[in-house]
């Protein structure tokens, strides 16, 4: 054993052993499917000055989103419900009547000179000003009355608040303020004014108030001169807080202050949206999927394909133990795609083995030690760049987007980075250990990678000319395109109640109801898309789309023949959980990363690549948004999540075809183009066939067995992975060859390029070769 692979035997036990131990210690954080969490309704009321009316409810909705994210919880649902009222549903909250109270206040922040001591009347109007002034009487932190200026500066100027324990000073746990540049200067005036008063004296005081309530007065400091201010821009508030209110108090004031007050009209607790038997079914294809993916993976590949699916399941509990770790919220589809990722984790070792194969077949005397090591360093490359692509789109998604899109972000960025682990440590350190076996050197057959595979070696007997008319599956692209945007345009695109918003109906019944059993009558009214839920004590909750009068009788009747004399004792419209603005910053992120994946995939490789990569993902999304509008299946939450997958899937599979392109065009720089892109596709349609092999095992199993809830997450899943394959052979590649014609870019440069003959050799040297000749 090498001291590398020992370094990252070592490594890989460390790591598996602490996400053992995460796993082992700490709970999930479950989302409302699966767990149930808290239900507030919270009623907007009018200001003097605001009317609470549709528009000012859904930005008081949109400021209250960022207030819970900031909280730390995860995949909340928000909706606006009638005109005036917001519906926010909280799963597995450790403290409901902090959170309440946190998502409750109005947080209307203001600064304020003191114009001395106060009347003893507090919190109210100084009688001698004008009763329209914002001039204020309040009691200071010791309960002493302070005449307050009008509000000077407001929470809008603060850009960046942050809970900080002040150790050197002694002020305990405080709120550091960060100005805009605006407002900066108009912080910098104020307390400029204030010390123009002797110390000591009350008007050199500065007002904090939030919410009409003086949080913190403090002098300005003797050494700051008369109309000099304070000039950082910057304050830090003090109060004797605790840590748990100096972190409510930073998050209040960096979310905004709500345009209109609100006031918590019912709190209760709800069920899980999904029952146990689907999650059941759920759980069990999920586990036949892994299996078969792992099955599948080791008949392939043989022992090196075992030793892949040991790495495979190491993946899982490391990417497990960091989603508990961190927090994330796990839902149904969440964890579906948590398993489905194990199955295209699968890649990089495809890609590993793959490569091995081709330097064994090559060279067939070289040791098999050094074909694997050739093997992970030409595979470095694709799974360097595949990677980097997929991390650039997570980190904007969780920067720009919001709710349910951040949630992904930080998911997929798991899922990269513990899947580049356990292929290029776990896996590399298991069958470099196994490689130096003689047993399995000597048995070709045995180690899974010394002879070719099935595929491969149908494709070189073969040896298609793809690419002699490479316009003609253009063509065929852009005819799938029409008919995809066709079946938009005709039979369009039915959103789910996430984007439309729709109806919440709740119901009590003179005898209990299993909650699995109201599901199962709704669903046999025609009502198969409601979401069923307990509220409160034993009332049932029913979400549903649009519905009309006709069919809220005919859900009350199908709970009827259950739970006999059934009453509604709520009936209310509701908007979107998925509002506009959430929707907007989704769509502001995917757009800003597809741009950066198009910038970098031009540095890394051609811009006429980079823009058939992304030419080809726009053409697979069309196409999923197609199909699932021809077959009549609705367009939600689930949706989007898988959609998103699909688009990294479907950048991965260009990326790999290109980095072949780059290799091959490099090396044979006289060699035609089309030629070279033949050579490619057919290089790298074995890792395509085995790496979409292991993903559709698990979502054939998740949409046969996986019940009502995941079959549209697998079978959008489905369809996007079987049109990805397509269109990174069949429209990247031709579009690239297309835009190649017109560009006047020479060849990329070949593999070492400007390197000293003597070392280009020593490069590529067989690491068990002393370099002797005779």
């Amino acid at each position: 054993m090498t001291r590398a692979t020992a370094v990252r035997a070592v490594l890989a036990v460390a790591v598996l052993l602490a996400s053992v131990f995460i796993t082992l210690t700490m709970s999930p954080r479950l989302g409302l499917d699966l767990q149930g969490g808290t239900r507030i309704v919270l009623q907007a009321r009018d200001t003097a000055t605001v009317e609470a009316d549709r528009e000012t409810t859904d930005r008081t909705l949109e400021v209250l989103r960022q207030r819970i994210d900031s909280l730390g919880v995860s995949e909340p649902t928000l909706t606006r419900s009638g005109e005036d009222r917001i519906i926010v549903e909280l799963p597995d909250v450790q403290d409901p009547r902090q959170a309440a109270e946190v998502i409750g206040r109005t947080a209307q922040l203001t600064f304020h000179a003191v114009e001395g001591p106060g009347t003893d009347r507090p919190e109210e109007k100084t009688p001698d000003t004008d009763p329209d002034s914002d001039r204020l009487t309040l009691p200071d932190e010791q309960g002493r009355s302070l005449a307050l200026g009008e509000p000077r500066l407001s929470g809008a100027g603060v850009e960046d608040a942050t809970a900080a324990f002040d150790s050197q000073g002694g002020a305990g746990w405080t709120v550091s303020l960060e100005f805009r540049k605006g407002a900066g200067q108009d912080w910098k005036k104020l307390t400029g004014e204030a010390a123009c008063h002797p110390a000591g004296d009350d008007r050199r005081r500065v007002a904090i108030v939030l919410d009409e309530k003086v949080i913190s007065s403090p002098q300005v400091d003797p050494s700051v001169g008369c109309r000099a201010g304070l000039p950082s821009g910057a304050t830090q508030i003090t109060g004797s807080f605790s840590a748990d209110e100096a972190r409510d108090l930073a998050l209040l004031i960096k979310g905004g202050a709500l345009p209109v007050p609100v006031e918590i009209v019912e709190q209760r607790t709800v069920g899980p949206t999904l029952g146990a038997a689907a999650i059941d079914a759920s759980a069990q294809a999920a586990l036949i999927g892994a299996a078969a993916t792992a099955l599948f993976i080791t008949v392939v590949y043989r022992l090196f394909g075992a030793l892949a699916a040991v790495a495979l399941g190491a993946y899982g509990v490391i990417s497990y133990a960091a989603l508990v770790a961190l927090g994330v919220t796990l839902t149904l589809p969440g964890l579906a795609g948590f398993v489905l990722a194990i199955g295209m984790a699968v890649d990089a070792n495809v890609l590993v083995f793959e490569r091995a194969r081709e330097e064994c077949a090559d060279r067939p005397t070289r040791s098999l030690r050094s074909a694997l090591t050739t093997g992970f360093q030409k595979a470095w490359s694709a799974v360097a760049d595949s990677n980097a692509t997929t991390l650039i789109a997570a980190g904007l998604l969780f920067f720009l987007g919001s709710g349910p899109v951040k949630g992904f972000g930080v998911t997929l960025a798991i899922g990269v980075v513990a899947s580049m682990f356990s292929a290029l440590v776990i896996a590399r350190a298991l069958t470099e250990i196994a490689a130096n076996s003689r047993f399995v050197s000597d048995y070709r057959g045995v180690n899974g990678i010394a002879r070719p595979g099935a595929v491969r070696t149908w494709l070189v007997r073969k040896d298609p000319k793809l690419f002699r008319r490479s316009a003609r599956w253009l063509v065929v692209s852009a005819a799938l395109v029409v008919v995809a945007v066709a079946g938009i345009a005709v039979r369009g695109v039915d959103l789910g109640v996430e984007f439309t918003g729709g109806r919440l109906v709740e119901y009590s019944t003179s005898r209990p109801v299993d909650v699995e059993t109201a599901r199962d009558s709704i669903a046999a009214a025609g009502f198969g898309d409601a979401e069923v839920t307990t509220a409160g004590d034993g009332d049932l909750s029913v979400r549903t789309g649009k519905l009309d009068n006709d069919g809220e009788h005919a859900l009350r009747a199908a709970l009827a023949e259950e739970g006999g004399e059934t009453t509604k004792v709520r009936d209310e419209l509701i908007g979107p959980s998925l509002g506009d603005e959430l929707r907007r910053n989704a769509l502001i992120a995917l757009g800003v990363a597809v741009a950066v994946q198009l910038a970098y995939l031009a540095v890394r490789f051609r811009w006429t690549f980079a823009v058939a990569s992304v030419v080809a993902m726009v053409h697979d999304v069309i196409l999923v948004v197609g199909a699932f509008a021809w077959l009549g299946r609705p367009v939600d939450g689930i949706f989007l999540a898988a959609l998103l997958t699909v688009i990294g899937y479907s950048v991965n599979d260009s990326v790999v075809v290109f980095d072949r392109v780059r290799e091959l065009w490099g090396a044979n720089r006289r060699t035609p183009l089309d030629t070279i892109a033949r050579r490619a596709v057919l290089q790298t349609v074995p890792r395509t066939v085995n790496t979409g092999m292991g993903a559709l095992f698990i979502l054939a199993a998740l949409a046969v067995l996986g019940g009502d809830s995941l079959a549209d997450f697998a079978l959008a899943l489905l369809i996007g992975i079987v049109v990805g394959t397509w269109s990174s052979v069949f429209t990247a590649v031709p579009g690239a060859l297309a835009l190649e014609r017109s560009a006047k870019a020479p060849p990329p440069p070949a593999p070492g390029k400007g390197a000293p003959r003597g070392k280009a050799r020593a490069a590529r040297r067989d690491p068990l070769d002393n370099g002797a000749r005779v």
